[in-house]
């Protein structure tokens, strides 16, 4: 007979073989609340060569899953979930604020509220954002349909239950980052990082790339290799300078099909602030941007995606900014932001940016064009 522990170490084994695709610090806990199917289903969906970002937010998603459904019902998901149980997940995660200070059984059981805190998958206070609640029910419903199953997640039901939840509770939407880190906030970080040692380059660089070509997100920025570098022919300045110039070949990205590539470029000082720190650093080849310890030892792994935006925070603080405002997400909207300020054309910044949605690209430039109109100065 095959003890619990038993089962615990064979899915911890299976959960190593794809550690390099789906990098995860809690294995050990993820063994102990998936069950042999889900770790079946993960590691399927890595053999369909699913992006890395997709397979760690299924992964994530799944684990609060099963830990929800454990608190919430006494067992594991059931496969497919019954369109109660799909009611009752929105009912515990989009309830309102002030109707529980009238009726504390309101939204989401105090008990189920505290296993999810001591399992550590829910940190944040109050109800869950409209959008987490969505993205969950899509994994979810992804993932049954990876079982060769169909669920309840397109049930007339559900749907009612999710807009009048979000009709009657109004958040107010923001951004990723509060502000964004536009050109004026990029030079004050650079500002930091001016001398000649390790972490001062490595981080020069670091923002500097991640700015210059479209406002990187923090997983590529993280998982750069020399290898996706490509030197151009120099880009003739206005002057006739002559500049140097690099395409960045990030394979597939979060919006990109399956079979693209997408190229994105640098020219001038960006190369040349990631020479210096390549150079410097001793790396020619594999990963770009590595750690350093605390006696400047350079690490042969990548950093991790939380590094990236661990570094921007830091260079926050050392510029005198208020750290909570920022987030490494402010390099992607201070990009397109600063492109608007420098009347760049929406489609040229796009290009390089790799946004798919003009809608949501637009809105970076829409914002700056509406704070400076004369519609907005009526009492000056």
């Amino acid at each position: 007979m095959v003890s619990k522990n038993d089962g615990v170490l064979r899915r911890a084994a299976k959960l190593d073989e794809f550690a390099a695709v789906l990098p995860m610090d809690r294995r050990d806990r993820l063994a102990e609340i998936l069950t042999d199917q889900d770790v079946e289903t993960l590691r399927h969906l890595v053999r369909e060569g699913m992006g890395e970002n997709t397979l760690m937010s299924l992964a994530s998603d799944l684990a609060y899953l099963e830990t929800w459904s454990l608190a919430a019902t006494d067992t594991t998901l059931p496969w497919p979930a019954p369109e109660a149980l799909l009611l009752k997940f929105v009912a515990h995660h989009l309830w309102d604020p002030r109707r529980r200070e009238l009726d504390p059984e309101h939204g989401m059981p105090v008990e189920v509220d505290q296993v999810l805190r001591r399992e550590g998958v829910l940190k944040s206070p109050g109800p869950h954002a409209p959008s987490t609640v969505r993205r969950r029910l899509a994994s979810w419903s992804t993932l049954t349909k990876w079982r060769g199953l169909e669920g309840a997640f397109a049930s007339p039901a559900l749907k009612s239950a999710i807009r009048l939840a979000v009709r009657a509770v109004p958040r107010q939407r923001r951004r990723k980052s509060a502000k964004a880190v536009t050109g004026e906030v990029l030079s004050k970080l650079l500002a930091t990082c001016e001398s000649d040692n390790l972490r001062d380059l490595r981080d020069r660089a670091i923002l500097m790339v991640a700015f210059a070509s479209g406002g990187r997100r923090r997983s590529e920025v993280a998982g750069l290799r020399t290898e996706q570098f490509t030197v151009e022919p120099p880009v003739i300045a206005e002057d006739n300078t002559p500049l140097p110039s690099l395409s960045i070949h990030l394979g597939r990205t979060k919006t990109s099909g399956a079979g693209e590539d997408e190229v994105v470029y640098l020219t001038g000082q960006p190369i040349e602030a990631l020479n210096a720190w390549l150079q410097a650093a001793k790396i020619d080849g594999g990963s770009v941007f590595r750690a350093i310890d605390r006696w400047g030892n350079v690490s042969k792994r990548a950093l991790d995606p939380q590094a990236v935006n661990a570094i921007l925070k830091q260079r926050v603080a050392m510029a005198g900014l208020k750290v909570g405002e920022f987030s490494a997400h402010g390099l992607r909207s201070g990009y397109l932001t600063e492109a608007a300020m420098r009347n760049i054309p929406l489609l040229e910044a796009m290009d390089q940016s790799r946004h798919r949605s003009v809608q949501q690209a637009s809105s970076y430039y829409n914002g700056v064009t509406r704070r400076g109109s004369r519609a907005s100065r009526l009492l000056p």
